[in-house]
This record gives C-alpha cells, structure tokens and sequence, in this order.
C-alpha cells in the first residue's frame, strides 16, 4: 500500500476513533487528574488506546508498531489529561505518530 493511502486510513482511523468511538464517557474516565469515582482511569485509557491500536493495526498490518501506537498514545494522552499539553499539541502529536506509522 503507498505511503499516503495509508497515511490517509491511519488519519481517517484517528478522527473515528478519539471521537465517535471514545465519547464523553471514556475521555473523562481516561483522565486521572479528574477521575470518575470507581472507575480506574488506567483501564479507561487502555481501552481508547486499543481502539487506536487496532486501527494501526489494520492499516499497517504490523503487531509491533501497534503496540508502539498504543504506548505512545497512551503517554500522549496522559500529558494531555495531567495539562502538560494542550489539544494542539496533542492532536500533532499523534499525527507525527502516524506519520511515522505510514512511513514504517
């Protein structure tokens, strides 16, 4: 597959799954800094990082670099929750990753 076909799924991939699929219940379950009460965020945040992981895995048919997205993204999302970052930031950051994706 040429690298912008699967840039363009792995971007596509993106937007569906930190928006439609994550909802306003797993991106305030996900945040440690303003938790729900009885629900670990951790579980939250792994559940939204496997959606993602399984997105690049469909695109890149690659194990290892969707466990690297879900790593990464799992990071990213805690920077972004604890105020480290800002939405920008965050969303660029996750598109340098999959930038990187594409490219691997």
């Amino acid at each position: 597959m040429m690298i912008w076909i699967k840039l363009f799924w792995l971007l596509v991939g993106h937007a569906v799954a930190d928006y439609p699929l994550q909802g306003d219940f797993l991106a305030k379950a996900k945040n440690a800094w303003a938790p729900i009460p009885e629900i670990d965020w951790r579980i939250a945040m792994a559940a939204h990082c496997a959606m993602h992981a399984g997105v690049v895995m469909l695109v890149t048919h690659s194990f290892i670099v969707a466990m690297a997205e879900f790593i990464l993204h799992f990071g990213i999302d805690v920077l972004k929750c604890a105020g480290k970052t800002n939405f920008r930031q965050d969303q660029a950051m996750h598109v340098i990753c999959k930038v990187a994706w594409a490219i691997a």
